[in-house]
């Protein structure tokens, strides 16, 4: 008999501030023709493959980038999980860059005005989002090449020096490196950094991109069939035309557009048919922060997405103040998929077809 499989992933931030205040281009240029300074180098196809029971990951120092994630459904096929491209050369030379499964940084999320102040000094960072700056904006850590740090047949470190103005308009240096690891059927990801010269925002996350169906599913490529379920996420950030948290904390109550709390395996696109869904993110589905409230441990799973069609299931745990969620509802449907995804008819991302799940403190967090 056919049983589910449960992968768990974590998500751990461990800053050490220094005189931070915050607990939490390189040239676009081939990664194949990237001086790797790296006693360690990748395989064959350019990526660094760790592995456990039941899970496989692998990485390019482009962006701390994860590529491929392999699990097993229920019927024990290995199916690959996240978003990404066959080619480890497009990585740095997509003038999308959706951020797929990298590491931003130094700040993530959006920055309202461009800006945020430090004691009595205010600094001014990039715009390029609107007004406003996202993911500290065109020079941030998931444009850049890490540097591998440590590799074993389970687990692999990149780390990344971040002089002060490299990351637009942010002062001090920053030292930082994520450690990925798996273990029997887990994907753990310990984040550290350090400002040791000046005060500066710091807030990290893995910007992973999920379907757990590889797009394969014969009913339909969306991410709506998928299910939803984060039992400690009963308030959550509304937010303006441009994304941005209104300043208000709202509360969810069972059967709200924003409800995945009330009870597990709530359908993810269970509110498709209302009226406010086509316009909740300034596009339809979910771009908006949930709080985690009275969590017991970081070892309690916070989040829980699940494929009843093949009976995987992601539980996720984190120290983090809560998550971010984003149903791809802006995809304009011409991103190709990997060759370890998709149909003979189906070969793109297409709108709503996935969903990054980004956990980390409170968006614009530095200037509340």
């Amino acid at each position: 008999m056919a049983s589910n499989r449960t992968f768990v992933f974590s998500a751990v931030a461990a800053v050490v501030v220094g005189l931070g205040i915050w607990h939490w281009r390189d040239e676009l240029v081939p990664a194949s023709q990237k001086s790797n300074k790296s006693k360690f180098k990748p395989g064959k196809d350019g990526r660094y493959t760790i592995s456990a029971k039941g899970i496989k990951a692998q990485f390019i120092p482009y962006g701390a980038t994860l590529t491929n994630l392999y699990v097993k459904d229920k019927r024990g096929n290995d199916v690959d999980v996240v978003l990404g491209y066959d080619d480890v050369d497009f990585y740095p030379v997509d003038p999308g860059h959706p951020v797929y499964n990298a590491i931003p940084g130094r700040y993530v999320n959006r920055l309202k005005g461009a800006q945020f102040t430090v004691g009595t000094k205010t600094y001014h960072t990039e715009k390029n989002d609107s007004t406003n700056t996202l993911h500290s904006g065109s020079n941030n850590w998931s444009y850049r090449f890490w540097d591998v740090t440590s590799l074993a047949s389970d687990s692999i470190t990149f780390s990344i020096s971040d002089a002060e103005g490299e990351s637009k308009g942010f002062p001090g240096r920053v030292e930082a490196s994520v450690t990925y690891s798996v273990a029997d059927g887990k994907w753990n990801i310990r984040m550290e950094a350090t400002s040791p010269e000046a005060k500066t925002p710091l807030m990290l996350t893995q910007h992973t991109y999920f379907n757990l169906e590889a797009y394969r599913n014969p009913s339909t490529d969306n991410i709506w069939s998928h299910t939803l379920h984060m039992p400690y996420a009963k308030r959550f950030l509304p937010i303006d035309s441009f994304g941005l948290p209104t300043g208000a904390i709202a509360s969810v109550t069972p059967g709200h557009i924003m409800d995945f709390a009330s009870q597990p395996d709530l359908p993810f696109g269970r509110a498709r048919d209302t009226p406010d869904f086509a316009t909740n993110a300034g596009t339809e589905g979910y771009n908006h922060f949930w709080l985690f409230d009275d969590v017991p441990s970081p070892e309690t799973v916070v989040l829980t997405l699940a494929s009843p069609w093949n009976g995987i299931k992601a539980d996720l745990r984190t120290d983090q103040r809560g998550v971010q969620i984003y149903s791809t509802g802006w995809s304009d449907g011409s991103a190709g998929l990997k060759s370890t995804q998709g149909t003979d008819k189906v070969k793109t991302m297409g709108r709503s077809s996935a969903v990054a799940i980004e956990p980390h403190d409170l968006v614009d967090g530095v200037n509340k």
